[in-house]
């Protein structure tokens, strides 16, 4: 694995063997904070679209393995305009030991690849979010002990951490079903692709009907109606997404013991409830704080050779 771009790039072995290294740097963090993997290393993050749990989580990942991570702000780079991505790929990886960013364009994220000397990881891009995905595996491996057999339900707009979700879920042996409206679904390539993915005999659904998707689920999963960059479709979305909203009506259309998740920022009253994001099916909090330590995990096995 030379850099973290996609987890449809990354074998089903590969895949297990970050999500068991996340088990055990956590362990090991919360027993007696983790060993100096990274003492020495540098982590440049690059962004063009800010993020709370992005930022801070691949921060103090790098702090607690003893490295060093800095912030570099859309206006100090403005990559693609000011300079163009090769030569901030070539200049960046001369002075670091690996690039995170997070970027509107997922071509950025392969240019920045192509021009990089060091590994370069996807905080996110329009296309895919594989680091968010990788901390929902790992939650719901941690919560549930296995991955292999369980229906994973998207509902709502299905965006980049749809797709990623898909990616993952085909990969570990997961019944994936997504509900959008009409012109809010994954493509047709998508679909195909996460059906190529597979390593089981499970199944790829793309629907419009919420409550099909989630009869019997052991996870449901929402985001936004919304997405940054997508201000300007604000009143048409909130026209359409309504019935596409997580609430206790449609959690008790699951199993009793389902898993409510989100990738937060959550704009609750719209795609959630508050009802369904504090009560007991929820693990919106343990999934937020486990982003740091699954991208321990991309960190370690990027940086520490």
């Amino acid at each position: 694995m030379k850099h973290f771009l996609s987890l449809a790039e990354l074998s089903p072995a590969e895949l297990t063997g970050l999500l068991e290294l996340a088990l055990s740097l956590k362990e090991e963090w919360r027993s007696s904070g983790n060993k100096p993997l990274l003492k020495g290393k540098s982590l440049a993050l690059v962004f063009q679209k800010p993020s709370l749990r992005t930022r801070v989580s691949f921060e103090m990942g790098m702090v607690h393995l003893g490295g060093y991570a800095f912030y570099l702000s859309p206006t100090e780079i403005k990559m693609g305009g000011r300079e163009s991505i090769p030569d901030v790929a070539r200049v960046l990886s001369s002075y670091v030991d690996g690039i995170m960013a997070r970027v509107f364009a997922h071509d950025h994220i392969v240019q920045l690849a192509a021009h990089s000397r060091v590994p370069v990881i996807n905080g996110l891009s329009d296309y895919n979010h594989p680091a968010q995905a990788l901390s929902d595996l790992f939650t719901i491996l941690e919560v549930k002990g296995r991955l292999d057999g369980l229906r994973l339900a998207y509902v709502g707009d299905s965006n980049n951490v749809a797709r990623s979700l898909l990616f993952g879920a085909a990969k570990m042996g997961m019944h994936f079903a997504a509900a959008s409206p009409p012109g809010y679904q994954l493509s047709a390539a998508d679909l195909a692709l996460g059906r190529q993915l597979r390593t089981a005999d499970t199944q790829v659904e793309m629907m419009e009907d919420p409550v099909a998707a989630v009869a019997g689920a052991d996870v449901i999963y929402t985001d936004v109606w919304t997405s940054m960059g997508q201000e300007a479709e604000t009143a048409q979305r909130l026209q359409v997404f309504p019935p596409y909203q997580v609430n206790q009506a449609l959690v008790d259309h699951a199993r009793p013991d389902c898993l409510v998740m989100h990738c937060l920022p959550a704009h609750r009253g719209e795609e959630i409830t508050d009802e369904v994001a504090d009560g007991p099916n929820s693990v919106l909090f343990p999934q937020a704080e486990n982003r740091m330590h699954a991208q321990k995990a991309i960190l370690v096995k990027l940086m520490a050779g």
